[in-house]
């Protein structure tokens, strides 16, 4: 297939930051892609090579790729910087370059998706003291034969800066039109995708088996599942009505959740957001198979930071000490966890996600044995607010966030979001009735002491009917030194010249940032705004919702997809809640 029209259809999405049309865009060009080339249009339209779990990256540096645009049209490096400071955008930069081509080639092979691909795949896997000069010889190869239009986003995938403003959500609507004729097949790739994880082969098998072939996916070892989500209470009152008189509370830890696949000695370990995070967990991958009972399982679990004298849960925070490339031998030492299990999805090659809670857990703890460092996660069946208190107290003294509420005749739902589980956190009781997880969409440059850092954060919630991200505050309070430094670390790399389709702000930053990080935020209310857009429209035409006095707790939450965190839907049940609360008050 040739490379120009993924590069025309890319050119396109950019122009337009509408779904509909974005989606439109995705359907002409799935319909016209050969089937055997799908999953590779499909990872480059996330730009990336493979899967998230995978974690094959490809690590291409700006400097590399200014040198590669020299080798290719023979123009200075100075003229090349120069052109990229004026644009902000190296992909746009070389389209502008290459249009200036002094060099000429004389045999130019065809530029197909194929190669594209596979030279970049071959870019990836590169490593070793020549692996730099290596990079430069295949990018310099793709731009000799390459029209501008191609080399920009030839480049814009090796720099991860591709900026089309398309989710998962939106790729399995087209893929569901394309290919099956109606959007309303799209829960059926949903579940495809949620128990594999991998959309490039849901694409792949929609296209070449149709239905029938979605309908099969089965789990397999070794590739992760998306995890299961909850729903929120701020009361054991309301957990009640919505739970029923008999269900399962457990702690609510505050640590990394884990998602564990193993054979034998064979362990694999996935994070919340299917990142495989072995490389943080040495302990786990060592000590682990000899507290397994069966040939193949996988299994969910808390891992959370230990003191090693008092055996107390320590917070999420001394976790992240683990999260660094180098010395984590040492890391281990001083950071040590304990494994608390709570699920089990996979036993001797069979799927438990059908299975009740009650049988899964029993399952769980059939086929794990406890010792001082894998634990299950205290649980108790409750029936009254009284027996909730009392679990929660006890989790609260522990170290824990609070409770997680669960139905015990329901089924494990991978990937969604539900009421058969419910957060209860002791933060919940206030008026606001919760903390918030917030995406980071923009950033306000520090004055005084902030000076170098973004002093403030421009956040949003999750609107997950449009798959977008609306502003509903700004925060600039609870940042220690520490933290803004940190978040300076992570948040400097994600700056983006424009502004991503998916963000919906009439705010204007000083930056732009790609919706990829989480944090968590407490205020001491919501209230009406004109000016953000949090469920706009919803509570008052031309209003949306934003946060009073928003606080930043100190929790990066590294662990979560930005699709996981807070919701509009979310955001008005606490609206909702929080008037509730005061109406009854103005009764009293």
């Amino acid at each position: 297939m040739e490379f120009a029209i993924l590069a025309e259809s890319f050119n396109k999405m950019e122009a337009t930051r509408k779904r509909l049309e974005l989606t439109q865009i995705l359907v002409e060009l799935f319909e016209k892609t050969p089937h055997d080339v799908i999953s590779k249009i499909v990872y480059l339209i996330q730009g990336k090579l493979r899967p998230d779990f995978e974690g094959i990256e490809l690590g291409v540096a700006e400097k590399l790729a200014i040198r590669a645009i020299s080798k290719s049209s023979g123009i200075p490096i100075k003229k090349i910087e120069d052109e990229y400071r004026k644009s902000g955008d190296l992909g746009h930069a070389s389209s502008i370059i290459l249009e200036q081509k002094t060099q000429t080639t004389f045999l130019v092979e065809d530029i197909t998706v194929e190669r594209v691909y596979e030279t970049l795949f071959k870019i990836a896997k590169l490593g070793g003291s020549r692996s730099q000069d290596m990079k430069m010889k295949y990018i310099s190869s793709l731009l000799n034969d390459a029209t501008p239009l191609e080399a920009s986003f030839i480049l814009k995938i090796l720099l991860g800066t591709l900026r089309l403003g398309i989710a998962e959500n939106t790729v399995m609507d087209a893929l569901a039109i394309a290919f099956s004729g109606t959007k309303e097949n799209r829960k059926k790739l949903q579940h495809a995708y949620n128990v594999s994880s991998d959309l490039g082969k849901v694409a792949e098998t929609i296209a070449t088996k149709g239905l029938e072939g979605i309908e099969k996916f089965e789990i397999i070892l070794f590739n992760p599942i998306r995890p299961m989500l909850a729903d929120r209470v701020k009361s054991e009152e309301e957990a009640i009505e919505k739970m029923g008189n008999e269900f399962a509370a457990e702690y609510k830890l505050d640590g990394e959740r884990v998602q564990l696949h193993i054979e034998g000695d064979k362990v694999a370990l996935f994070s919340r957001s299917l990142e495989n995070i072995e490389s943080y967990y040495p302990d786990i991958i060592e000590k682990i198979p000899k507290n397994i009972q069966a040939d193949n399982i996988i299994l969910e679990a808390e891992a959370v930071a230990i003191n090693e004298n008092t055996g107390e849960f320590l917070p999420f925070q001394e976790l992240m000490h683990r999260r660094r490339k180098y010395k984590i031998e040492k890391a281990v030492t001083e950071y040590p966890i304990t494994v608390n299990f709570f699920d089990i999805l996979y036993c001797n090659g069979k799927s438990c996600v059908e299975l009740s809670y009650k049988e899964r857990r029993e399952a769980l703890e059939k086929h794990v044995k406890e010792d001082e460092f894998a634990k299950y996660i205290p649980m108790s069946i409750v029936k009254n607010e009284n027996e909730i208190e009392d679990f929660m107290e006890n989790s609260i003294n522990a170290g824990s966030e609070g409770l997680m509420l669960k139905m015990l005749d329901k089924p494990y739902q991978a990937g969604s979001r539900g009421s058969h589980w419910l957060k209860l956190k002791r933060e919940y009781r206030n008026e606001l009735g919760d903390s918030l997880d917030l995406v980071v969409i923009g950033g306000f440059f520090g004055k005084g002491r902030r000076t170098g850092n973004y002093g403030t954060l421009l956040l949003a919630t999750y609107d997950e009917d449009e798959d977008t991200f609306p502003s509903i505050c700004k925060v600039g309070t609870g940042f220690s030194d520490e933290s803004l430094d940190q978040l300076y670390q992570i948040l400097h790399p994600k700056v983006s010249i424009k502004k991503n389709p998916r963000i919906i702000s009439e705010m204007e930053a000083d930056v732009w940032f790609e919706p990829e990080l989480v944090i968590e935020v407490v205020a001491s209310e919501i209230t009406l705004s004109p000016i953000h857009k949090a469920a706009k429209d919803v509570i008052r035409k031309d209003a949306g919702l934003a946060l009073r006095f928003p606080k930043f707790t100190g929790k990066i939450r590294v662990e979560k997809a930005v699709e996981d965190a807070s919701t509009n839907e979310e955001l008005l049940t606490l609206y909702k809640g929080q008037k509730k609360v005061a109406h009854e008050k103005n009764l009293m």
